[in-house]
């Protein structure tokens, strides 16, 4: 949640009983520290995109001397950052596509590992969150697993943790929250979608200049943009330049026609923009009534 998860949302998250994750992404320097302040030094965590942190690693200086509760690492080689952030205190929880990448954490030290499937907004790779929970869980013994990717409501929360997960991590529904940095415009597309309006694709990171490594591609809501360019990359590259601008351009105007809402497929389970409080209230409320009277409830 790169830039929409700000401190105002990490706060309410924590101050409701979870933990709220500043959504460092690729790294603004100012920016970061400004969130970090509006969290009021609550108990939260920041999150970055590995291989970006890599490229800027003062952003994980920043963020550890503000004493966080928490730092997670997604997309890249955790083990550079593993001793600097648990030599800090804070809690190191990694964010995993792969067996191979949740192996590759826990052998670095990792706290917590989040097993994300490909159901999940924003970027992701390609395995589905049931069978990656489940496995992650079976190879891994007792370090907690939580699972992500399409999951935004009690009924999420309770099939995780009969898989053998120990909570949840949920982005697509706290983007519909008011805390939310996100747009109105895009918070309200968002309710009006179902998970079938919602692909992984590169063609946003092309336009705006995000140079992805394989496997990872970017989930969004479906727009004109896509329907003119997914599955056409190669002669997108070729009037790369000019339709970068465009893109700029409807970003800025928040045109979601051609700007990405970026969101996974539990957006179609979304009907609402309520406080972050109130989300993990109910979800939480939700959860205990179907792990009370399984199968069916709702």
């Amino acid at each position: 949640m790169a830039f929409v998860a700000g401190g105002a949302l990490a706060s309410a998250v924590s101050n409701a009983g979870g933990l709220g994750l500043i959504g460092g992404g690729y790294g603004e320097m100012d920016w970061l520290e400004a969130e970090i302040k509006r969290s009021h030094n609550s108990d939260i965590g920041t999150g970055f995109i590995t291989w970006s942190l890599a490229k800027q690693p003062a952003l994980l200086e920043a963020a550890l001397a503000a004493k966080p509760k928490a730092i997670m690492l997604s997309f890249g080689n955790e083990a550079p950052f593993a001793r600097q952030i648990k030599d800090a205190g804070a809690l190191f929880i990694c964010q995993v596509q792969t067996i191979e990448q949740a192996l590759s954490a826990h052998d670095n030290g990792a706290d917590i590992i989040v097993a994300q499937g490909s159901e999940a907004g924003g970027h992701g790779a390609i395995r589905g969150t049931i069978s990656l929970v489940r496995e992650t869980v079976d190879r891994l013994g007792n370090l907690p697993v939580v699972a992500a990717g399409g999951i935004a409501d009690g009924r999420g929360l309770a099939a995780a943790l009969m898989l053998g997960a120990s909570g949840v991590l949920m982005g697509t529904r706290f983007y519909a929250t008011q805390e939310c940095l996100a747009p109105d415009e895009a918070k309200e597309r968002t309710l009006d979608a179902t998970g079938d309006a919602t692909v992984r694709s590169s063609v946003v990171d092309m336009l705006r200049g995000k140079d992805w490594p394989a496997p990872y591609k970017l989930r969004t809501l479906q727009n004109d943009v896509l329907d003119q360019w997914h599955g056409r990359e190669e002669q997108l590259s070729e009037s790369l330049e000019e339709e970068r601008k465009a893109y700029d351009s409807a970003a800025a105007e928040r045109d979601f026609d051609h700007a990405a809402v970026i969101v996974g497929e539990a957006t179609g389970l979304l009907k609402d923009v309520p406080l972050a409080a109130e989300v993990i209230e109910e979800i939480i409320t939700q959860a205990e009534a179907c792990l009370a009277r399984p199968p069916g409830c709702l």
